[in-house]
Parts: structure tokens; sequence; C-alpha cells
């Protein structure tokens, strides 16, 4: 008894607990950790939204392996039939898998990076970054010659040309196409 009046008389109120000590203020009651860990501990969105990416991914790669698996490919491309049969089965693989192809993985990037850009110049300079990223050379220089079509039309304009200005875009549209027919 005299132990425990002592352990219950310090100052600081410490609880002697093994090889540590606590604080009475700064416990928490295990009765609230009891509470939540009596339950399964659910899952994080992030992690169900991980999950459902993988599931999705591995559901479109066994339905394209499924696909090869029945189809018998020849690969000769100087042979004008196995060139048309193996692109039937690779059209085939990505309609049923639904998976894209390069340029319409392309089409989609820029669209949903342009979506909210109000000016032409910022809209370019949008594709070009795209074009770096993935990897695409610019061998004719049409980005340059893009560029100076746009500074020419917000000369003729005296403002910035907006996306939504139809009369400056058909001028830009003009320009475009001279650079074009040269």
């Amino acid at each position: 008894m005299a132990f425990a009046t002592r352990f219950f008389s310090r100052s600081a109120r410490q609880v002697y607990t093994g090889q540590m000590i606590l604080r009475t203020e700064q416990v928490i009651s295990a009765r609230s950790f009891a509470k939540s860990a009596g339950s399964a501990p659910s899952a994080l969105k992030g992690d169900e939204m991980l999950k459902g990416i993988f599931l999705e991914v591995k559901k479109k790669f066994e339905t394209a392996l499924g696909i090869l698996r029945k189809e018998k490919i020849t690969i000769n491309p100087d042979d004008p039939a196995a060139v048309s049969e193996y692109a039937r089965v690779m059209k085939t693989v990505r309609e049923k898998a639904d998976l894209f192809t390069e340029s319409q993985r392309i089409k989609y990037t820029i669209e949903s990076r342009t979506q909210g850009i109000p000016d032409a110049r910022s809209y370019l300079l949008a594709l070009k970054e795209i074009r770096i990223k993935r990897g695409l050379t610019d061998e004719l220089g049409a980005e340059a010659m893009m560029m100076d079509a746009l500074d020419k039309v917000e000369q003729e304009l005296k403002k910035p040309l907006l996306r939504n200005d139809k009369k400056g875009m058909s001028l830009l549209m003009t320009e475009f196409d001279k650079i074009n027919q040269k």
C-alpha cells in the first residue's frame, strides 16, 4: 500500500508501465482506440481508386491476350496479306479491349490539357509542350511558322487573339492555309 501511495502522490502524476513513463495529462483513453479497433479498417479512397485502375488494366490485358491466343498472326512486312491480317487483328484487339491508338491518345491529351485555355498563344505553347513530352519532332518547323502567323494576326488585331474570337481565328486559319500552300 505504501508503494501505491508513493505511486499516486507524485507531483507530475506519472504512471509507470513497464519501462515507459506516461503522464496522465497526455494519455488518451484506451477505450476510444478499442472501439475503433473493433471493426475492420476501411480502405482509403486512393486505395480503392488504384484497385479499380488495376482491375480495369487487368481486364483489358486478359481480353487482348484472349484474342491473340485465338488468332494466328504471320509477321512478314513484305507480304501485304500478312500486314493486312496483322492490322485487322490489332484493330480487333484495340476495339475489344477498349485500348487507344497512339493518335487517339495524343488527341485525348490535347483535348484534356487545352480545354480551359482562352488565348491562341497559350494554346500553341501547350501544343508544343505536349509534342516535346511525347517525343515528336517538328522537322518542318511548323510551330515557328504558326507562331509567326499568330504574331501577324495579333498585330492586325492590335490585341491578343482569343480562341473564341471568330473573326480573329478565321484570319489565323487563312494565314495557316497560306503557310500550307508554301
